[in-house]
């Protein structure tokens, strides 16, 4: 028997599947449309009624078929009337977002932290800036759908909890509930909320918003202090069981290579990431700063020579690391992003280079090797994406049915002490 609540969710997975073939294929008439996702005419035509008033689609001038009888209507999505909002919880400071459905970013800002090691001052300060993001002049007379936020550290994507953020020293923040009260009573109180990792945010503006319906499968490589990856199958975003897929950063590229802070030897962490870099150069300190990162990009490209072999010794282990992610998934796309895209082809190119090495051994193509579409704000844009992303896929569950709210006692020791 099908119940009301079951009708509800098949005419809304119907709604949805209408949205998302118009996402690859826009210019589709009603007709096309209903032979694309195997629904009636006449229920298409329901369905893109409602979606036509609720400013999801639009419907472009009358498009000549050269057929008799009634001409082809063409629909797309509508860029005028609906808006996600994105944000990166960020290292020194948070970045948010508003784009509409297309992924035209209608309004943004930087929001700098009083004090990083204050957890929830930051996240209040983000909160305040999405709600009053809502009331700019841009935003006037568009409808909010939904927010997603970015974090940079290890997260259940299930519970909005923040376990370990190691650049930031916070552990098991409660992002979620902490968001949900600054939320309260104001117009985003009752909106969805999604919570990711940065690297698999970042992986969802390249796979929803970049316009290349082609790159699937598709790797973001997210490159800062540490090291950390988005995985696009299907395009579906692969979290593993526990929400933990991704973390490249402790595949090891060298056995009894230098020490991670996992525990482990040779990670990519300790051979590629930022902290790892600025430790080789100028020796391993307490802790880092944003002035030192300044002085070891203005040096690498100044060809300051111990900076230069630095910077190429990462370079080369990244390619090493570039040729395990294309063995293991084989992707149409690479997409390497993060703070360490500063260092240039002085650490792109020798990656390349050992990727080509590794391709022309074998015979193989290799995917392709290139720089995010959004820069700097690839992360809040990517909160925008992910907010689209499970909207139109009201089926799939952002936290599956199969994964616990809590850590597994087993792997909670070794993910903690993981970048």
């Amino acid at each position: 028997m099908i119940v009301a609540g079951d009708q509800q969710l098949l005419k809304q997975i119907n709604r949805m599947a209408l949205v998302r073939q118009l996402c690859s294929v826009p210019g589709l008439s009603r007709a096309a449309l209903a032979e694309a996702v195997g629904l009636t005419k006449s229920t298409v035509s329901l369905l893109v009624r409602e979606l036509l008033d609720e400013g999801w689609l639009t419907e472009t001038d009358i498009r000549a078929t050269g057929a008799l009888g009634r001409r082809a209507t063409p629909l797309q999505l509508d860029g005028g009337r609906l808006v996600l909002l994105g944000a990166d919880l960020g290292i020194g400071m948070a970045r948010i977002v508003a784009t509409n459905l297309l992924g035209e970013v209608l309004a943004e800002q930087e929001l700098p932290y009083l004090d990083p090691a204050d957890t929830a001052g930051c996240i209040g300060l983000m909160a305040q800036g999405l709600t009053e993001l809502t009331t700019c002049a841009a935003l006037q007379g568009r409808t909010v759908l939904g927010v997603g936020v970015g974090l940079h550290g290890v997260v259940d994507d299930a519970t909005g909890v923040l376990h370990y953020a190691p650049h930031l020293g916070w552990r098991n923040v409660d992002v979620a509930s902490q968001l949900r009260l600054h939320f309260a009573d104001t117009p985003l109180a009752e909106l969805p909320l999604f919570i990711q990792n940065e690297a698999n945010v970042a992986a969802l503006a390249e796979l929803e918003f970049s316009g290349q319906i082609d790159a699937d499968p598709l790797i973001y490589l997210s490159i800062g202090y540490g090291v950390g990856a988005g995985i696009i199958v299907n395009g579906r975003l692969l979290t593993g069981l526990y929400g933990f897929a991704g973390e490249v950063g402790h595949t090891i590229l060298q056995q009894g290579g230098p020490p991670c802070s996992c525990g482990r030897r040779g990670c990519a962490d300790a051979l590629i990431g930022l902290q790892a870099l600025l430790d080789e150069v100028y020796g391993k300190l307490p802790s880092s700063t944003p002035e030192q990162l300044e002085q070891l990009f203005t040096e690498a490209e100044a060809g300051d020579a111990h900076a230069a072999r630095a910077v190429e010794a990462a370079g080369r282990n990244l390619g090493v690391l570039l040729n395990n992610l294309w063995v293991a998934f084989d992707p149409m796309c690479i997409v390497v992003g993060g703070a360490a895209l500063r260092l240039g082809g002085r650490f792109i190119g020798p990656g390349r280079a050992v990727l080509h090495d590794c391709a022309s051994a074998t015979g193989l193509p290799a995917p392709t090797i290139r720089t995010p579409h959004f820069g700097n704000n690839a992360i809040a844009i990517g909160g925008a994406a992910m907010a689209r992303h499970y909207l139109m896929r009201p089926f799939t569950e952002q936290s599956p049915a199969r994964r616990s709210n809590a850590v597994p006692p087993a792997l909670a020791p070794s993910v903690l002490a993981w970048t």
